[in-house]
C-alpha cells in the first residue's frame, strides 16, 4: 500500500481541503473491520454516492455529445462506461490500486488486484471529491478518467458480439473461445483464454473470471484485425 497521498492527488490533478475525505475513501471494508478500536469508516456509502454521481454526469455526456444516438444506445454506451472492469481499469492508470487500504486477509489472498474492490474505490473517491469540491470538480475528474478514450472502452465492453458480426461478415470459419489457463487458489482464480477461427488462434486474454478472459481474448483480436485492415 503507498500511503504517499500527494502522489494520488497528483496523479488524480485535484488536492483535497477534506484528507479525512480521502481516507474514507481508501479504506475498504476489510481493512476497517480490522481497526474498529480506531473508529474508521469504509468506503461503502462513498462508493453509494459516487456511483449516482457517476451515472448522472456519464447520462448528461451522452445526451450532450451523442445527439444522434438513440436512448437504448445512450444506455448500452453508458453500461460500457461504468461496468466494473471499465472502472477497475481507470481506477489503474491512476495507480489507485496502489493507495486502497486493505485488511490483512484481503491483502494476502489478492484482494487489491479484485475488480470489484478496486472499482468500487474509484467510485468511491468520486464520491469525496464531490463533497469536497463540488459537482464541477467531480464532473472535471469523471470526464478526463472516466469518460475518456470511449471507442476503446465500448469496443471492449462489447467485444465478443463485434467480434462474431464481423467473422459473420468475412465467413473465413468458425468463431469460438478455450480457455487454455487456469491458476490461483479458488478465492482469487486467474484464466487464460484464447479466442479461435476454426483452428487458428486469433487472440488472447486473462481474466478473474472465464467471461473476462474471453471477452479480452475478443478485444485483442479485434485490435489485431484494425490493424490489418
Amino acid at each position: 500500500m503507498n500511503s504517499d497521498y500527494y502522489q494520488l492527488e497528483n496523479n488524480i490533478r485535484y488536492t483535497f481541503k477534506n484528507k479525512d475525505l480521502l481516507l474514507n475513501a481508501l479504506t475498504h471494508t476489510s481493512f476497517a473491520n480490522e481497526h474498529k478500536a480506531k473508529k474508521m469508516k469504509d468506503n461503502e456509502r462513498l462508493e453509494f454516492l459516487g456511483d449516482a454521481v457517476l451515472e448522472m454526469i456519464s447520462s448528461e455526456f451522452l445526451y450532450t455529445h451523442m445527439e444522434q444516438m438513440p436512448e437504448g444506445d445512450m444506455t448500452k454506451l453508458r453500461a460500457s462506461l461504468v461496468c466494473e472492469p471499465t472502472l477497475a481499469q481507470d481506477a489503474r492508470q491512476i495507480g489507485l490500486d496502489e493507495f486502497i487500504y486493505l485488511g490483512k486477509g484481503e491483502e494476502t489472498t489478492g484482494g487489491r488486484k479484485r475488480d470489484s474492490i478496486v472499482s468500487d474505490a474509484f467510485e468511491a473517491l468520486i464520491g469525496a471529491i464531490f463533497l469536497d469540491g463540488g459537482i464541477d470538480k467531480a464532473k472535471e475528474f469523471i470526464l478526463q478518467f472516466a469518460l475518456n478514450d470511449i471507442e476503446s472502452k465500448r469496443l471492449f465492453y462489447d467485444a465478443k458480439t463485434i467480434l462474431q458480426e464481423r467473422m459473420n461478415q468475412v465467413k473465413l470459419g468458425t468463431l469460438s473461445y478455450e480457455i487454455v489457463e487456469e491458476s490461483g487458489p479458488d478465492h482469487n482464480k486467474s484464466y487464460g483464454a484464447v479466442a479461435k477461427l476454426d483452428e487458428k488462434i486469433i487472440g488472447k486474454g486473462t481474466g478473474h473470471t472465464k467471461k473476462a478472459a474471453e471477452q479480452q481474448a475478443a478485444y485483442h483480436a479485434l485490435k489485431a484485425l484494425e490493424k490489418r485492415s
